[in-house]
């Protein structure tokens, strides 16, 4: 199996960009921290009836690798049944501008329509005619 790049941000020194986005990794990642950013604490069900698509053990995998990147802490209450919540640490609060950055540049240039996802290209700015 191969490492998860999030575990290979010794590879990439120099570049920010790069070593910021191996946290993001992964297609749920960025969804979680979505999730999290907007509706606070949640626990893992609530976070699977958010992201219906993801499997659980997709997700329990994802919510690991978030927690050992030290951007969400889980929080373990020892009642019948197991209660689990998930929350940003102050470091994965930190990333808010990239996600809302990425939430806005996703509701500005991407369409979804009927299960199918297409880039909404801009507008070419056209030259007023010379006079």
């Amino acid at each position: 199996m191969s490492r998860p790049r999030a575990k290979l941000t010794g590879n990439f020194p120099g570049c920010p960009v790069e070593s910021t986005l191996s946290f993001l990794d992964g297609k749920w990642k960025g969804v979680i921290l979505y999730h999290l950013l907007t509706d606070g604490t949640l626990r893992f069900n609530e976070l699977r009836r958010r992201i219906p698509s993801v499997t659980q053990r997709m997700l329990t995998k994802q919510l690991r690798e978030l927690e050992q990147a030290e951007l969400i802490t889980r929080t373990i209450f020892p009642v019948v049944p197991p209660r689990v919540d998930y929350a940003l640490t102050p470091l994965g609060q930190s990333l808010e501008p990239v996600v809302a950055a990425l939430h806005a540049w996703g509701k500005q240039h991407v369409l979804c329509r009927n299960g199918e996802k297409t880039v909404v290209k801009p507008e070419p700015e056209t030259q007023p005619a010379a006079a």
